[in-house]
């Protein structure tokens, strides 16, 4: 069974008026087509605006889908009955480390989601040493996460997202908001998730890990999927003008 799979997936935002009232729509997703097998590494790249969040953000069941279908582990995250159990499979990450922040303590910030779920405590307790022990965190786990320096709280998010027990990784740009100095501590976490076989799909602008780390990349571009291949394919042998055309201005 793949982990991730979509079927004309279609995403229109509302626009609206100052009074709230809907004026129009935007698609953000249009007519998206992808899979993503057991164990793969995926990254998603293509500019600001171009539909990567919006595609990521419906793996995780934030948004559903205005047209078409995505399946996360066989279920429909259209279906209200799926959707804990969707989240529950794919943990996610999103940009601002900052705003991610639940508990006083790193500890408890890791273990509130399984203690959501009603998880015995001492089962809790080793969710969370695996999590922060995964992440290089576990001499922290009795400090207060505000106190922490942006990579370290990024990587206090990645083992709250762990300590759900996840079957995929889901990452939204997590090193937008970092210094540069933080940006590598983090993608040497993900680099290490990827090496331990776990499924991850990031959006990133950072090229050399996508070259690097990737099975296959996604470009997006109008909310459509324009080319999807090796980083191989993609970065050395380009077939669509788009996919060029943004890689010529970055590389």
């Amino acid at each position: 069974m793949r982990m991730i799979q979509t079927e004309k997936l279609v995403y229109e935002y509302e626009k609206r008026d100052e009074e709230g009232n809907i004026i129009g729509s935007h698609r953000a997703i249009n007519a998206v087509d992808v899979h993503v097998e057991p164990g793969e590494f995926v990254a998603i790249l293509g500019h600001n605006g171009s539909g990567k969040s919006t595609l990521a953000k419906h793996m995780n069941a934030i948004l559903t889908p205005t047209e078409g279908t995505m399946w996360v582990n066989g279920r429909d995250t259209k279906e209200p009955d799926n959707l804990w159990e969707v989240r529950q499979s794919a943990g996610m990450v999103f940009q601002n480390p900052d705003n991610q922040i639940i508990g006083t303590v790193v500890e408890e910030d890791v273990g509130f989601g399984p203690e959501n779920l009603g998880v015995p405590t001492e089962e809790i307790w080793k969710r969370v040493e695996k999590s922060l022990e995964a992440v290089g965190m576990i001499e922290y786990r009795h400090h207060s996460p505000n106190k922490l320096s942006g990579g370290q709280k990024q990587r206090v998010a990645i083992a709250r997202a762990l300590a759900m027990n996840p079957e995929v990784m889901l990452f939204d740009e997590p090193t937008s908001a970092l210094d540069p100095e933080m940006v590598k501590e983090v993608l040497n976490v993900i680099r290490d998730l990827a090496s331990s076989g776990m499924t991850i799909l990031i959006v990133t602008h950072e090229m050399g890990f996508a070259r690097e780390v990737s099975d296959r990349i996604f470009f997006i571009a109008d909310g459509i999927v324009q080319e999807k291949g090796s980083p191989e394919e993609l970065f050395l042998n380009p077939q669509n003008p788009r996919t060029r055309e943004f890689l010529g201005k970055i590389l």
